[in-house]
């Protein structure tokens, strides 16, 4: 698939999800009538009550595999970078751990998803909150700015993963480490699957082996990385990024029972890996 091709997909699809709330990113897909999907998909992935409490409504729009916050152990004053931050979910929660001495910048490339997280910083009151518009291939940030990068379940969805993480080598600061959130695999899925525009967009197309993923890392210079923990993505929420007449079609062209889709998808994982970048 053509990498500009993948960026123009990603960026319809999300904007689409920025305009109708909705954790899915297909308008065909029936979890997108239902309420509280998002919500369920948080607690699900990692998220407390309390901490779903703590955000502003319409922040949480249901696009994350884990819970970088939890994990990232942010200390009062550090500055904190979301890539694909969306509507804000992860960034307002960082806020509150940062306090006022510090500061959380939220990236992403869509402008619906921008405007919606700076409406919602604007209703919760966050005054150490800001959202840029651009592309996680090409960080605006300055060099040696940041303490914490913690992307959510996006880095799978760019096309060029190494120049993504030579990017937050390079925001971040001697020391700096970055806790992310993603999708990998444990095996290759089927070319058909990796074709489907749903399956992208909802962050499966777009995942690597997880060799590879974990070798592009500590190519980009990074040290000490480590896989905090690792989980088998549970098939419905897969089956919910897709709309049904999708699911029927790639079930049709490969020749395959759901059961057999069930299996294919035992081999995609959500992972937590950490790593610093060295002094």
């Amino acid at each position: 698939m053509d990498p500009n091709e993948i960026k123009k997909m990603v960026k319809q699809g999300y904007s689409e999800v920025a305009r109708t709330e909705s954790s899915c990113c297909s308008t065909k897909s029936p979890c997108c009538s239902l309420s509280g999907v998002a919500e369920k998909i948080s607690k699900n992935i990692g998220y407390s009550e309390k901490e779903l409490d703590e955000i502003p409504e319409g922040a949480n729009l249901g696009l994350g595999c884990g819970n970088p916050t939890a994990l990232a152990s942010l200390k009062l004053g550090e500055t904190v970078l979301d890539l694909g931050s969306g509507a804000g979910f992860d960034c307002f929660l960082a806020a509150s751990r940062v306090g006022k001495e510090g500061k959380v910048i939220g990236v992403d490339m869509t402008p619906e998803m921008i405007k919606k997280a700076r409406e919602n910083a604007s209703n919760g009151g966050y005054t150490n909150v800001e959202f840029k518009l651009g592309d996680i291939e090409e960080i605006p940030i300055a060099d040696a700015s940041i303490d914490v990068v913690i992307p959510n379940c996006v880095i799978n969805l760019v096309p060029s993963k190494d120049k993504v993480f030579r990017e937050i080598f390079r925001i971040l600061k001697n020391g700096g480490r970055f806790i992310i959130s993603d999708m990998v695999l444990l095996e290759n899925i089927p070319d058909k699957i990796k074709e489907s525009a749903g399956a992208y967009i909802g962050c499966i197309s777009g995942a690597i082996l997880k060799k590879d993923y974990l070798d592009t890392i500590k190519d980009s210079g990074f040290e000490d990385i480590e896989i905090i923990e690792e989980t088998n993505y549970p098939f419905e929420l897969i089956i919910a990024m897709v709309s049904p007449d999708e699911v029927t079609a790639i079930l049709k062209d490969l020749d395959i029972s759901m059961e057999e889709a069930k299996e294919i998808a035992e081999s995609v994982i959500s992972i937590e890996v950490s790593g610093i970048k060295p002094f």
